[in-house]
């Protein structure tokens, strides 16, 4: 037996998301009963709970349709999981047996791939968002400019009504502290790529519309910041979304270029 078993009973869904069938994995576990299995099933359910996760994004019941004698058919109890869901069914029973320890190294290594995958994609968006969010800064600043909010100290206030408009008029000094970051550390630079994408929207609305409207005077400038970053809140709540104070901050772009530049000279496999 090796662990190639577990790719060969491996599913993809019209979305490419992959899963396995609980009754297939029972038997290549060398389960003989799905009681037994079943029990295993919810033990692993409570350990994807504790673990802050979703168990009905992991674990889905379905019915499996068998045939019986006289051309009858017979619906069945079945489980469409995740890897991460295998990997917690395969920790949860004894490792001495082959085929569960042959699971537990096969899930743990691929659900570490996925995890190095899907860091690494988020890095990557992160990155791209970050640099755009440079470069509109910078743009945003010189339409500010031409609005006559010159004096660094204009600025940021100017920057501070942005902050309230898209934050629940949370300033700086506040989200630092709602964040826990430190004073020293960029709110930017500690936002994940859904926050950052709302941010870069707000730059680039906020750029067009003092350009647009040929916005003078620092106050006029402060509010048109203001609006333009209450209307960008009021889209995400109209999207169900989550509001961005509510976002948790995240590794600083410092170790995000780290593990990009890691990736790329092959550390991570």
């Amino acid at each position: 037996m090796t662990q190639n078993i577990f790719e060969q009973i491996k599913h993809t869904n019209e979305y490419w998301n992959e899963y396995w069938k609980a009754r297939e994995l029972q038997e290549t576990l060398g389960y003989s009963k799905w009681d037994n299995f079943k029990n295993v099933i919810e033990k692993a359910k409570v350990a994807c709970e504790n673990s802050s996760e979703d168990v009905f994004n992991h674990f889905a019941d379905v019915g499996k349709t068998i045939e019986m004698p006289k051309n009858a058919e017979k619906i069945i109890d079945d489980v469409m999981l995740t890897r991460y869901a295998c990997y917690l069914i395969a920790q949860n029973w004894n490792s001495s047996k082959e085929e569960i320890a042959l699971a537990q190294t096969y899930f743990a290594i691929q659900t570490r791939k996925q995890e190095v995958s899907e860091q690494f994609l988020e890095d990557n968006k992160r990155k791209k968002l970050r640099d755009e969010m440079k470069k509109h800064n910078i743009d945003l600043a010189e339409a500010a400019k031409n609005a006559w909010v010159v004096q660094p100290v204009e600025y940021a206030v100017f920057q501070n009504f942005w902050y309230r408009g898209l934050y629940d008029w949370l300033d700086m000094k506040w989200i630092h502290k709602k964040k826990w970051l430190k004073k020293s550390q960029k709110i930017l630079d500690h936002m994940w790529s859904e926050e950052l994408a709302a941010n870069l929207f707000r730059a680039t609305q906020a750029e067009a519309k003092l350009r647009r409207e040929n916005i003078r005077w620092k106050d006029n400038a402060n509010n048109a910041h203001f609006e333009v970053g209450k209307e960008v809140r009021e889209t995400i709540k109209k999207l169900w979304g989550t509001m961005p104070e509510e976002l948790p901050a995240v590794d600083g772009m410092n170790k995000v270029e780290k593990r990009l530049k890691d990736e790329g000279e092959g550390i991570l496999e």
